[in-house]
């Protein structure tokens, strides 16, 4: 079997990890195959078992490289740029709302059951990697929250439950299509409500 040279190996492998994000995105985990993803990147299938165990590692591994990039950029965007911690939360909400009715790949990780396919086929996944990678999707926000809260700007509470407040209005896009015309309006309602009960006040 031929060898790669680490130079090679991380070039197969980002490539493995694009191609996974666009077919994964395209037509959904089942109906990706290995060799959808191995013919692109110019190896056998067999060569795919050298870089990740199973495609569903590679799906979870596609999803958290993609949320991470989506995050950095959401907070570069709203939290970064915003003093205000409503406005900077209304811009953070809309931005995630945003995102979510225009990628497919996280369309199917919040509506459909992928994400529960992928975490039981990958047994190897322990309760503390699970809770790192809950974690990890709101580290980005954290420190903002944290800051304000000190200020007194955000209310008390648990940082992460706040952020996950936050991240609600994920669920709300998925409804879209049987909301139908009241959709746009009761985003924007439910954004302005979860901003002002997560700020305080100040005189």
């Amino acid at each position: 079997m031929k060898g790669f040279s680490d130079a090679e190996r991380d070039r197969i492998r980002e490539e493995l990890l694009e191609t996974g994000a666009e077919l994964f995105a395209r037509y959904g985990l089942q109906k990706t195959t290995i060799a959808d993803l191995t013919g692109p990147v110019g190896i056998a299938n067999g060569t795919f078992y050298q870089f990740f165990d199973s495609k569903e590692r590679l799906y979870l591994d596609v999803a958290e490289r993609e949320g991470h990039a989506v995050a950095d950029e959401i907070v570069a965007n709203s939290f970064a740029v915003e003093d205000d911690p409503e406005l900077a939360i209304q811009r953070f909400m809309a931005l995630l709302a945003e995102e979510m009715e225009e990628n497919p790949l996280f369309m199917q990780l919040v509506a459909g059951e992928e994400l529960e396919k992928v975490m039981r086929a990958v047994g190897d996944i322990t309760e503390e990697e699970m809770e790192s990678l809950q974690a990890a999707s709101l580290a980005h926000m954290l420190p903002y929250i944290e800051t304000w809260q000190a200020e007194g700007r955000v209310r008390e509470g648990d940082p992460l439950a706040i952020g996950g407040m936050m991240g609600m209005v994920k669920y709300l896009t998925v409804y879209r299509e049987q909301v139908g015309q009241y959709y746009p309006a009761m985003r924007d309602m439910l954004i302005e409500t979860i901003a002002a009960g997560l700020t305080c006040t100040t005189d």
